[in-house]
């Protein structure tokens, strides 16, 4: 299985995508997945349209990407963290 490219970002780049990141890493070590997580600022987005597998991100984004784009505003409320995964997970496996 090719190595996915994600990008994990929120609105500065920093806080908030970092426990994503970690969360993500974690789920590609337990399943065995290949992942080059790139974290930035969701206004950076625009320049990996043609590399990117996928987009995790906790800020509001209205614009459309070749890419699926998971939001994941709960892993900073605790609230339905698991289905997030689950879905990162899923977009990850295809």
């Amino acid at each position: 299985m090719a190595k996915k490219q994600v990008l994990v970002a929120c609105g500065a780049g920093i806080a908030t995508s970092t426990v994503v990141n970690g969360a993500i890493e974690e789920m590609a070590k337990e399943n065995n997945l290949d992942v080059d997580l790139v974290q930035i600022k969701i206004s950076e987005v625009g320049g990996y349209v043609d590399t990117a597998d996928l987009l995790v991100t906790t800020a509001m984004t209205q614009k459309e990407y070749p890419f699926p784009v998971i939001n994941a505003r709960s892993f900073l409320t605790g609230i339905g963290t698991d289905a997030t995964k689950k879905e990162i997970l899923t977009a990850l496996q295809k």
